[in-house]
Parts: C-alpha cells; sequence; structure tokens
C-alpha cells in the first residue's frame, strides 16, 4: 500500500522538525508556513514548498497543522479564501497537532465533519529536542475507526501515540500534561534553591534524588539546564502561559477549582513581565533565586 500524502502547515519551532521527520521517512509531503525560509528549509530536505494553505492541503490525503493557539487554528482551517475546509478533499484526515482549548478542538471537528473531512486533535510533548528525535508523546482524540489510518504517520514523529477519547480529548490530556509538567518544573527549582541556600551542592542533589520517587523525566530534562543556568528555550514561557491559560479557561467551564495550575501561572506570568516569555520553562527556578538571594 503506498503511503498517503502528506500537507504540513506550521513550521515553528516544533513544526520543522516534524516535517524533516516525515520527509526522511518517505512521506510525500507538501509544507506551508508564513517564514518562507522556513518553508525554503524544509524543501530543502526533500519536502514540496507551498505558496499557500490551499496549496499545502488541496491533494493531500493527511493535512498536519502546527501552530500557536486556538485563534490560529481556526484562522489556518475555517476562515478566509485560503483556508483547509475550503481546499481540502472530501474524506481527507485533518491532524492538528497544535496546543488549544478542547472546546475549540470540538467545534473544528463539528465543522469539517459537515464538510466530510475527518479530523483529530492530537497534541505532542516533549519540546524541541523530543520533536528533532521524532520521540514526541502524542496525545489523540479522534474518530476510532481512523486512528489505524494516521498512527503510522504519527509514529514517525513520536515515540508513542495514543487514542485517549474523542475529538478535544486529546487537548484535554495536553492541560493535563502541562500542569503536571509546570508544578512539577516549579518545584523542582524551588527544591534545588533549598539545597544551594543550605549549602548542599545542587548537582549532588540531583544525583541522589533522580532515581528515587521524585525522579522524573521533568527533572532529567530540567535540572542540569536549571544547575548550568541555561535557559535556550526547548519549550519557551510565553507557549506554557498560553497552554495554562487554557487550564484555567476549560476549569472555569467545568467549576472547579486549579489552585496548583494558579500558582504555576502566575509564576510564569511574572517571569513574562521580567521579558524572560522567550526563555525555556526551566527559567521558574528564576523565581526561587530571586526569592532566596543566589543563583544556582
Amino acid at each position: 500500500m503506498s503511503k498517503p500524502t502528506i500537507g504540513f502547515i506550521g513550521l515553528g519551532i516544533m513544526g520543522k522538525p516534524m516535517a524533516k521527520n516525515l520527509v526522511k521517512a518517505g512521506y510525500d509531503v507538501t509544507v506551508f508556513d508564513l517564514k518562507q525560509a522556513s518553508i525554503d528549509e524544509v524543501a530543502a530536505e526533500g519536502a514540496k514548498g507551498a505558496s499557500s494553505i490551499t496549496e499545502a492541503s488541496k491533494d493531500a490525503d493527511i493535512i498536519i497543522t502546527m501552530v500557536p493557539n486556538s485563534p490560529h487554528v481556526k484562522q489556518v482551517v475555517l476562515e478566509g479564501d485560503d483556508c483547509v475546509i475550503k481546499a481540502a478533499k472530501k474524506g481527507a484526515i485533518v491532524v492538528d497537532m497544535s496546543s488549544i482549548a478542547p472546546l475549540v478542538s470540538k467545534e473544528v471537528g463539528e465543522k469539517l465533519n459537515e464538510k466530510g473531512i475527518i479530523f483529530f486533535d492530537a497534541p505532542v510533548s516533549g519540546g524541541e529536542p523530543k520533536a528533532i528525535d521524532g520521540t514526541l508523546s502524542i496525545m489523540v482524540g479522534g474518530p476510532e475507526a481512523y486512528f489505524e489510518t494516521i498512527k503510522p504517520v504519527l509514529m514517525v514523529m513520536g515515540a508513542s501515540a495514543v487514542l485517549v477519547g474523542e475529538v478535544g480529548s486529546g487537548n484535554t490530556t495536553k492541560l493535563a500534561n502541562q500542569i503536571i509538567v509546570a508544578c512539577n518544573i516549579a518545584a523542582l527549582g524551588e527544591a534545588l534553591v533549598l539545597a544551594k541556600k543550605a549549602g548542599v551542592d545542587p548537582q549532588k542533589v540531583f544525583e541522589a534524588i533522580r532515581g528515587g520517587l521524585a525522579g522524573s523525566t521533568v527533572m532529567e530534562a530540567k535540572a542540569p539546564m536549571m544547575i548550568a543556568q541555561n535557559f535556550k528555550p526547548g519549550f519557551r514561557i510565553d507557549l506554557h502561559v498560553k497552554d495554562l491559560n487554557n487550564v484555567v479557561e476549560t476549569a472555569e467551564k467545568l467549576d472547579m477549582p486549579v489552585a496548583c495550575t494558579d500558582l504555576a501561572l502566575a509564576m510564569l506570568k511574572e517571569l513574562q513581565a521580567q521579558d524572560c516569555g522567550s526563555l525555556d520553562h526551566s527559567a521558574l527556578v528564576k523565581i526561587s533565586e530571586k526569592a532566596a538571594g543566589i543563583e544556582l
């Protein structure tokens, strides 16, 4: 069986390496982004460059979108003359891999379904490093009957792709993920700063506890960055603020308090106010460092 043709829209910090991995895996990929340089970079590896969303979408069996937030997804997929819903052929599958509000995913899915287009929301976790090496965790919401069609494509970009429910479930799962990650990073920073303030080497603390119950993927990725004061973005603070704002919005609709999220979001917003929004979210340690009057 021949591989499906793919249209890929959105070549940012995550989308670009994801599209490159699809090309390397032998898929026929047509790419579009607002930045011509990004199109050219992926095209240099074997993709076809498109001049519009329409061009990237019209012949594709599977259309992947990877853009910043809910309004961008609606704009790319539903709005204006140059959009996916007007270009995609009947029976095409749209996979939105952006991290957006679950209710927007449901809205987009309903409108696509009315046109005979299948929709999945499939946000990812792992940041730029895992996007580059193709080991993202992919959380999928959508119709079970078509999941096996898209799963081989997803597994080029990820180490796992799990169907968690109907449309919107993927982004609900991503919101849960982002709560855990943000609170974990904040606690990790506070713990390492406490150790430093008490005169204990944070590197030794990391080595001592990483194999125990406190150990985690977050700790493995972020503790070395905090200790080295290396905040080169794998996942920017600005993006985590966006995700936690979506958590708060969703929780309000569910009439549910999210105290830990509220605290982590306030810390991230404080860093934004200090012009740190473009830094990696491991820079949350700066909040504890400032309060303690030391750096790791």
